[in-house]
């Protein structure tokens, strides 16, 4: 790790926001056969290629590396370039630039650091000497496809729930999805519809989907009319939309 801090031009300050301070949760979620019910959690997650836009994701393509192209939706919430988004999993190697992290499904995201990533080893803040290899992280960030520009890193994320982690289908190649719909969905919701959100707010809701539903690269927070958000995520086979409300509760998920 020393000589890794060697190769670093710049030394990275400490983490400004404690996330790990927030609170998520997860209400309880009805599907035709059954319900689950989970509480607040943290995760690793799985990704793969994925076309994203305003109408149906699909989770596609045979390589290891997580990934996924610009969204193409009819929508004011199409995907034009990279937008907020996150991913977690484990540090698997390290370099002078940024790291890279492993998912649950076993794909690989690429993370770059810049001079204004900020660290937090649980919720206390930190340095970038925490990031080595075999450390679990929660990345946010600005994400596209397969690589996320780190705006903040987090060592020691909350632990994930497994009453819906289980529910996730990672990705793998031949694998089907789901249909299905878990939870509640906003009743106005169309797909396709809303508002890119930014800041703190799309910061919150990917760490309540990551905590919740670990797996695959969130590329992008929609807030939707009622001002719930509906959360986006390229790589897993399902789900690939989750909605989580003002108090960055999930409420429901689907396809």
């Amino acid at each position: 790790m020393f000589s890794r801090k060697l190769t670093r031009s710049i030394v990275v300050g400490v983490a400004a926001v404690a996330i790990g301070g927030s609170s998520y949760g997860v209400v309880s979620a009805t599907t035709g056969s059954g319900s689950s019910t989970a509480g607040s959690g943290s995760s690793t997650a799985g990704s793969s290629s994925s076309t994203a836009g305003g109408g149906s994701s699909t989770a596609g393509g045979g390589s290891s590396t997580a990934g996924g192209g610009a969204g193409s939706g009819s929508g004011s919430n199409a995907r034009n370039g990279p937008e907020p988004g996150g991913s977690a999993g484990t540090v698997s190697s390290t370099s002078a630039s940024g790291f890279t992290v492993t998912t649950a499904g076993g794909q690989k995201v690429t993370i770059k650091e810049t001079s204004s990533t900020t660290y937090e080893n649980g919720s206390s803040p930190a340095s970038l000497s925490m990031v080595t290899t075999g450390q679990p992280v929660l990345v946010l960030g600005t994400a596209d496809s397969a690589t996320i520009m780190a705006t903040e890193v987090v060592a020691h994320p909350r632990a994930t729930t497994s009453s819906t982690a289980s529910q996730v289908i990672q990705f793998s190649c031949g694998t089907a999805g789901s249909t299905k719909t878990v939870g509640q969905i906003p009743a106005d919701y169309v797909q396709g519809q809303g508002t890119i959100a930014t800041g703190t707010v799309a910061d919150k809701a990917t760490e309540a989907w990551l905590t919740a539903y670990p797996g695959g690269v969130v590329d992008r927070v929609v807030e939707l009319s009622n001002g719930d958000y509906e959360v986006h995520n390229i790589g897993v086979n399902w789900p690939h939309h989750v909605f989580v409300n003002g108090d960055s509760q999930v409420t429901g998920a689907n396809d």
